[in-house]
């Protein structure tokens, strides 16, 4: 095992391939070998600034930003790379250990790249997972100079991804982002028959994070010191048995908002492992909810996503049909509601 090189103060400039990326990301990809856990305690002790000042975890960073890193102890390569004396790794640049993968493509130019990604793979590599989506589309593209994550989407969630080919188009699209001027639509099976009154949810989120640096958010009161307003539309898409289908057009962009929203109405997404129903989803993945048929993830798909693209201005509207086992699940349920309404 390679001596643990002498820990010390860094400042590390933000370049062109970190300008509009969260902090912690930032550091993340920096700071390789140090435990996700210890990377996020120093942000919140403060010991971690931004031009001097104290940042949170999500805080986006700019071009020429300089960001001070608290002594932590690394391995000989890694205390290299923050010297100099190595270079630092091209935004372009992937990680040896992720496998080369291409994933669906549902637009591609040479600004921008939107793809369908699937449930159970995350969208890049951290807190216990070696690699995601842009680790391996970097391998599979070792000629991309710039490749980066636009915005993001949980493990579990499946639908539209999109990445950027060029520093001005992440800029671009991640301020749409910000200002919400995107349009965002995702299917949820929810538990139990929706209210159809229930057309707006307007519920402050609080998010915190454990010991381990994972991510837990609940439904706060308006006035909450630390909530933030939270709005989603829900129309119900078909109504059967014991669940719901709902499309779920989100207004603010919050940290698992549409899974906390809908678990805090009383009808959690099927198969959420954090917000949901775990003897339900016990069943479901068991095959005893729908007998011999089991369903195995979360269902929820960023099925449409609006922009305006990055360099004409033209708005951009994308759709990602349902993933096979969320379609077969609809079907059966469907089918199973059929059959119990002609009986009665």
């Amino acid at each position: 095992m390679a001596p643990a090189a002498a820990p010390q103060v860094r400042h590390l400039a933000v370049d062109e391939a970190g300008e509009g990326q969260r902090l912690d990301n930032f550091l993340l990809r920096h700071l390789k070998g140090v435990p996700k856990t210890h990377v996020y305690r120093v942000i919140r002790s403060g010991e971690v600034r931004v031009n001097k000042a104290r940042a949170a975890a999500d805080t986006r960073l700019a071009a020429g930003d300089l960001v001070r890193v608290p002594p932590v102890r690394l391995s000989d390569s890694a205390a290299q790379r923050l010297d100099g004396r190595q270079d630092p790794p091209e935004a372009g640049t992937a990680s040896p250990t992720a496998p080369p993968r291409e994933f669906p493509v549902l637009f591609e130019d040479e600004h921008l790249l939107a793809i369908a990604k699937p449930a159970g793979v995350a969208v890049h590599g951290g807190s216990g997972v070696s690699f995601g989506v842009i680790e391996q589309l970097r391998r599979a593209r070792p000629t991309a100079k710039f490749l980066e994550l636009v915005h993001r989407l949980d493990k579990e969630t499946s639908g539209i991804l999109l990445l950027a080919k060029r520093r001005s188009a992440l800029v671009a699209l991640q301020e749409q982002f910000r200002q919400r001027d995107t349009g965002k639509t995702y299917a949820a099976l929810v538990l139990g028959a929706w209210p159809a009154a229930l057309k707006v949810i307007d519920v402050a989120l609080h998010k915190t994070l454990d010991v381990k640096g994972e991510r837990h958010v609940k439904a706060v009161a308006a006035d909450h010191p630390d909530g933030r307003r939270s709005i989603s539309l829900v129309k119900i898409v078909r109504a059967m048995a014991d669940t719901t289908l709902l499309d779920v057009t989100i207004k603010t962009g919050r940290t698992h908002q549409i899974r906390v929203h809908l678990a805090q109405a009383g009808h959690p997404i099927v198969g959420d492992p954090k917000y949901g129903d775990f003897a339900r989803n016990r069943q479901f993945a068991r095959g005893e909810a729908l007998e011999g048929l089991r369903f195995e993830r979360m269902f929820l798909h960023a099925r449409q996503l609006a922009f305006d693209h990055p360099a004409s201005g033209e708005r951009i509207t994308l759709t990602a049909p349902l993933p096979d086992d969320c379609a077969t699940l609809l079907k059966r349920l469907a089918a199973d509601t059929a059959g119990i309404d002609s009986s009665l």
